[in-house]
């Protein structure tokens, strides 16, 4: 079980922990304090930044006057020139002055932005050495402790988790799904979930999502889960519809999910559909012995095999859509003795006394 809005919170600045302001269980609303780093450092790098700003702007307006007063030469100069009173080196000697004078202030105004830029980046980092709540939730997961350092994730390195924020009040079961059943489960089907802390409450969910691709193992959704090294199973999340009070993350869920129902249709035991070579010898493009599924009909006292279609199926029975018909009585019991059966074998009826003394060893009739 996990929440369905949760925020991972990892420390963004490097320092100490100075201030903690939360336990692990706490309710905490959008915008409240959580902990406290160190800004000593980050504050001195700001104040040296503003610094910087103030004495760049200084820059700029003396660059700024100085531009303004070759402006008014140049224009005086011009004036002179062409009245033939100023010499052309004159001239010249002063248009080069505002050029330089312009480049000077567009070198300084530069300057300004660029000092700004870094105060405003300090501004940010100095922010970030505190931390708030991002949503409304319980801290779920605290990894911290007052007096740790904390250190900033680098690409191949993650930098220091500091907790976890989850709003428990929209809860979804995170489920693996094998991938012969991954096809048939679509997002808005109903499912019904036993959380292992409230044992015997089914809970009512629906399927929000439903994977594209194998569940990997490292897997944010599913630490602390294994499977076997074989199996191919696909991530499938499913909305709790209404939530337990005191429901918590990592609580073990198991799920049946409604993929389709049928009311009133012939339906056999799983047990009893058995799968057999083609008696015809028929073979696949890939030269393989082709396979049918099919019933052992019980008729006159005998096994006759019945080859059939199938449709959904449930934990315990599946649709029987063409073979037999309602009514017909069938050969069900374990694999193995369904396997030994042959087609035109005499089968005998078991008592349902006899059935529970054979504890599963031979086959009976259903």
């Amino acid at each position: 079980m996990q929440a369905e809005n949760k925020v991972e919170m990892s420390a963004l600045v490097m320092g100490q922990i100075v201030n903690l302001a939360v336990r692990e269980g706490d309710a905490v609303k959008k915008g409240d304090f959580l902990l406290q780093i160190d800004r000593n450092r980050a504050a001195a790098e700001e104040a040296g930044s503003n610094a910087a700003l103030r004495a760049s702007l200084a820059d700029r307006d003396t660059a700024r006057a100085t531009m303004e007063q070759a402006e008014r030469d140049f224009e005086r100069t011009r004036r002179n020139y062409e009245a033939r009173i100023t010499s052309e080196a004159e001239f010249q000697k002063t248009r080069s002055g505002l050029e330089t004078s312009r480049s000077t202030f567009e070198a300084a105004q530069n300057r300004v932005d660029q000092m700004r830029a870094g105060l405003n980046a300090n501004r940010d980092t100095l922010s970030k050495t505190t931390v708030r709540a991002p949503i409304d939730g319980v801290v779920t997961t605290l990894r911290v402790k007052a007096g740790e350092v904390t250190v900033i994730g680098t690409m191949n390195n993650p930098g220091t988790q500091l907790l976890t924020i989850s709003d428990m009040s929209t809860v979804e079961a995170v489920l693996m799904v094998d991938e012969t059943d991954t096809p048939t489960v679509q997002v808005g089907q109903k499912t019904l979930l036993g959380i292992d802390a409230y044992p015997g409450r089914p809970f009512e969910g629906l399927v929000t999502e439903v994977g594209n691709s194998p569940i990997l193992r490292d897997d944010p959704d599913l630490q602390g889960l294994t499977t076997t090294s074989d199996a191919i199973n696909f991530k499938v999340k499913a909305k709790v519809v209404m939530p337990p009070p005191g429901i918590r993350p990592g609580f073990s869920v198991t799920a049946d999910i409604i993929t389709g129902t049928k009311p009133k249709v012939p339906a056999v035991p799983l047990a009893a559909v058995v799968v057999r070579d083609s008696p015809r010898g028929e073979r696949t493009e890939a030269g393989k012995l082709k396979t049918e599924e099919g019933v052992y009909a019980l008729r006159e006292d005998k096994a006759v095999f019945t080859p059939v279609k199938t449709g959904i199926s449930g934990e315990l029975m599946v649709e029987v859509l063409t073979g037999v018909k309602p009514g017909e009585e069938i050969i069900t019991g374990p694999f193995k003795a369904l396997r030994q059966i042959k087609d035109g074998d005499r089968v005998k009826r078991m008592s349902e006394k006899e059935r529970k003394a054979a504890e599963g060893e031979g086959a009976g009739t259903s």
